[in-house]
Order: C-alpha cells, then sequence, then structure tokens
C-alpha cells in the first residue's frame, strides 16, 4: 500500500451491447465483435488510469523510454499499426504482463528483472501486442484482466473465499494465465513474427518458458496441463523454438539478443517488495511511511497492493482486508459501507479503542444477491469490521466468513484487528529494498560457486538462479556479466 491509497470504484461495464461482425486483422476471418476499434480505444483510455491507481508506476525514465521505443517500432509492424499504442512499466514484484483494448500494454518490475536481454523482453511483448492486434483482449478483458483488478478495489465482500486464497496461492497472476489456449498459442505465435520482424532472436522467446516454469514450480503453484486454461509453458517452449525457426528462414538477420545492454538498463532496479510499501517480516506486516503495523496469522497468505492488503486463509473460508477509508470520519465510513455493501448491522460500536486509538467495531450480516433481479444467490456472509482512527486517516478492517464458519474465524480476525498500533521501531521504518546489481564475474566456476563468492545467502541461491536464466550447477566463465541481489540492510 502506498500513502497515495485510492479507493478504486466498479469498473464501467461495456455499454456495447450489440454486436457487428468484422474481419479479424491477424485471421482475416470473420468474427461476431461487441467493439469497435474506437469503443475498444475507449475503454483502455477509461481503464488506464484504474490500472496505474492500482499498482502504481515503476519510476525509471530510461527504462520507460526503451520499453516506448521498442513497442512502438514493434507495433508499427504489428497487424494493426493504426493503433495509439502505450506501454507502461508497473511498480509490481509479480511476475506479469497483461494489455488492454485499446493499445495498452503493462510490464512490472517483477517480469523486466526476470528477462536477461532483449531479445527476450520482445518476444514476450510481441506477444502482449498480439492479444491486441488479434482482439483477444476486447473479448476477454472484462471478465478477466480488469476483473482480477476488480478483486483487489476497494472493499470487495464476496462468497468466493477460495477463489481468493488460490489466486493469491499461486502469485496473484503469473505471466499468461488471462487467455484461453487458442488466444495464448495465437499470441505466442505473434510474438516470434513482431520480435523477428524488428531483428531479435525469437528462440530467447522460448527460453523464458523456462525460467517461468521454474518461477511457477519453486512457487508450488505448478498448474497440470490439464486443469489449466492456457497452455504449459514446457509444451509452449518446442512450438515457440520451431515457429522461430521457421520466421528466420525469412529473416535470416533476425538474430539480436543484447544481453549485456538489457542487464545494464536494469542495473539497480528495485527487486521483491519494496519496503515503502509495506512488507511483512516475522509475520508481521510493516508500512514504514505510514508508520503502522499489524500481525498476521500464521498461514495465512497475503497480497499487497496499492489500494488494499488482502490476506486469506490457505482452506479459502475466510478473508480479511485492510484499506484506507475515503471519508472523513469513522461514522461515515461505516455507514458508506453499510449502504454500498447492502449490510444487515447486526451490532455497531462507535466508542471502541485500539491501542489507544480511537475505533468504531461493527458486526453486519451480507446476502449475496444477484444485480439484476435483487434475488438471494448464496448463503450470508458475517462480517467483522474494524474502522480505526490514526495519523488523520480512517484505517478499515474486514474479517469475512460464511455465517457457517464465522465463530472459527472471529478470534484469529481480532487477533489481527485489535493489535493494529503505531510503528515505532527505527529499523523497520528505515529498511530498503534490495535492488539488482549488475557484476562481473572474475574467477569462473559454477554459478553457486560465484553466486557465494560474491555474498549471496544460502536460502536466496536458487531464486537468483532462476533471475538469471540460469542451473545452480551451471559453469560460469570469466567475464560473464550477471545479476546478483544487494541487500542494503545486511
Amino acid at each position: 500500500m502506498s500513502n497515495k491509497l485510492v479507493l478504486i470504484t466498479a469498473f464501467l461495464m461495456l455499454p456495447f451491447l450489440l454486436s457487428d461482425c468484422a474481419k479479424n486483422p491477424v485471421t482475416g476471418k470473420k468474427q461476431v465483435t461487441f467493439m469497435s476499434a474506437a469503443q475498444e480505444q475507449a475503454v483502455g483510455d477509461q481503464n488506464d488510469p484504474l490500472i496505474v491507481a492500482s499498482y502504481g508506476l515503476y519510476e525509471d525514465a530510461e527504462m520507460q523510454s526503451f520499453i516506448d521505443k521498442k513497442g512502438q517500432q514493434m507495433a508499427l509492424v504489428s497487424h494493426r499499426p493504426e493503433l495509439k499504442f502505450t506501454f507502461r512499466i508497473l511498480d509490481s514484484p509479480v511476475v506479469n504482463a497483461f494489455a488492454l483494448p485499446g493499445g495498452y500494454v503493462y510490464f512490472t518490475r517483477g517480469i523486466m528483472a526476470h528477462f536477461n536481454n532483449e531479445a527476450e523482453f520482445a518476444g514476450v511483448l510481441g506477444h502482449e501486442i498480439g492479444h491486441i492486434t488479434a482482439r483477444h483482449s476486447a473479448q476477454q478483458y472484462t471478465k478477466q484482466v480488469l476483473g482480477n483488478i476488480g478483486l483487489l478495489a476497494g472493499v470487495v465482500v464476496s462468497p468466493t473465499f477460495r477463489q481468493f486464497a488460490e489466486q493469491a496461492s499461486q502469485g496473484l497472476g503469473l505471466m499468461f494465465l488471462k487467455f484461453g489456449r487458442d488466444d495464448e498459442s495465437e499470441s505466442d505465435q505473434l510474438g516470434v513474427e513482431y520480435s523477428t520482424k524488428i531483428g531479435y532472436d525469437a528462440h530467447q522467446m522460448a527460453d523464458f518458458f523456462q525460467t517461468l516454469n521454474r518461477l511457477q514450480t519453486q512457487a508450488g503453484a505448478s498448474i497440470p496441463d490439464f486443469l489449466s486454461t492456457h497452455p504449459n509453458p514446457v509444451d509452449r517452449y518446442g512450438k515457440v523454438h520451431a515457429a522461430a525457426d521457421e520466421w528466420q528462414t525469412n529473416y535470416p538477420q533476425a538474430k539480436k539478443v543484447n544481453s549485456e545492454a538489457f542487464l545494464r538498463l536494469i542495473d539497480g532496479m528495485v527487486y521483491g517488495e519494496d519496503p515503502k510499501q509495506g512488507f511483512v517480516e516475522n509475520n508481521v506486516f510493516y508500512h514504514p511511511e505510514l508508520k503502522f503495523e499489524f500481525p498476521i496469522p500464521n498461514n495465512w497468505i497475503l497480497q499487497n497492493a496499492p489500494t488494499v492488503v488482502q490476506i486469506t486463509p490457505s482452506d479459502g473460508k475466510a478473508m480479511m482486508q485492510f484499506s484506507l477509508a475515503q471519508a472523513e470520519s469513522r461514522r461515515a465510513a461505516s455507514d458508506e459501507l453499510i449502504e454500498q455493501a447492502k449490510l444487515d448491522v447486526i451490532e455497531r460500536h462507535e466508542n471502541a479503542r485500539v491501542n489507544g486509538l480511537p475505533a468504531t467495531v461493527m458486526l453486519s450480516d451480507q446476502t449475496p444477491t444477484d444485480p439484476n433481479t435483487g434475488q438471494a444467490t448464496g448463503d450470508p456472509i458475517r462480517i467483522l469490521s474494524y474502522f480505526i482512527e490514526y495519523g488523520g486517516f480512517i484505517y478499515t478492517f474486514h474479517g469475512m466468513a460464511s455465517k457457517a464458519d464465522f465463530n472459527a474465524y472471529s478470534g484469529t480476525f481480532k487477533q489481527t484487528m485489535t493489535k493494529f498500533k503505531e510503528l515505532t521501531d527505527q529499523s523497520k521504518i528505515n529498511k530498503k529494498a534490495k535492488r539488482i546489481k549488475i557484476v562481473k564475474v572474475q574467477q569462473g566456476g559454477t554459478l553457486q560457486s560465484v553466486l557465494t563468492s560474491f555474498g549471496s545467502k544460502q536460502e536466496d541461491l536458487e531464486s537468483i538462479a532462476i533471475l538469471n536464466g540460469m542451473e545452480l550447477g551451471q559453469n560460469v566463465v570469466a567475464g560473464t556479466v550477471i545479476k546478483i541481489i544487494a541487500d542494503p540492510n545486511s
């Protein structure tokens, strides 16, 4: 969470209800479409500010200039060069890239950190542009891309707790999980085509799938092929290599890799969580800029976004959300929630205290309903809410579970909410971000021995190996340029 927290309201749903039959720009085949090119642009223009508010931008002028230059160059050789394309780097450690209708393409700093050359980046850039040129994003954005952002927007009261838990456990959006198999495969082919046409070796894109696969495995989120809605990274590896061979017969000069230049570009980039946005240490969430802390239950999964902190148990039967209320008082904040979420208040205590801070405590029920018919669609949810005044803001906690399960979790909710307090520990307030550091190997050896010689910690070795697209036992010769992680707190 940044100190510029914004309550993002519900996304505007498409008013474009009349379908039309048009040719797909990539395949040339006729397809039913609900959006004209102008409407696609309008959707992107409307929702880009919400994406930026939800994630935040990573402020690096040189890196931003790089992706814009390559993106505009690639757009010109795409199937829709007339579109106005916009390229952004988001300030998130999650390894992700995605696109919106209207030419908006986003890379997180997390994925930028895992590329090891310009050609890998170019392949993924082409893949995301492909989603736009083939109109995949126009067809899928409401229920997938923006739907995922919407889950993090404001206070979302939903009975689908297991969905939240599963998303958090898989890293909330590991790359390429947004479209069906056919769309992903088509975008892979377009990524090869577009990156080849601007001179890059598309074989490097295939190699990046190995990195993606290792990230999924390391996170414990490897998804069986028959259960996934996207091609398995291992299966994609061979197909992309084959496509690269085919395109290079027509573009034999397309062999650019540019490894060292790319590594120098990301030298010094923030790696992992940026402490100033909040971080977890020893089951406590700390926010150095806003100077507060609160405990996290054992074995619960925390997802930190600029607008909300979301905490879920692995069983998916409950959820806590923490955010800033966009209201001037505790009373106003609770009244707004009651109205917006259509809550039935069981009790509300206006003069409670949390570690000496003024607080309002509220217990309520919500019955999920169909927005069109108003009829109940599920069992009631019980919600425990705390509205706490601190530092000129109103902070809100909401712990929710089905009425049947609520008593099993209410003690855990209270354990977190009642221990919210001022952060005074200077070691936490002054915690600095880890950063990528580019170094040249002076003495050859295995990657493990090289990383150890640079002072890398044993528990970080596998992550750094994945970051470099290498194996720990792989031999590294003197003069090789690699990434290490610099920790100013060590």
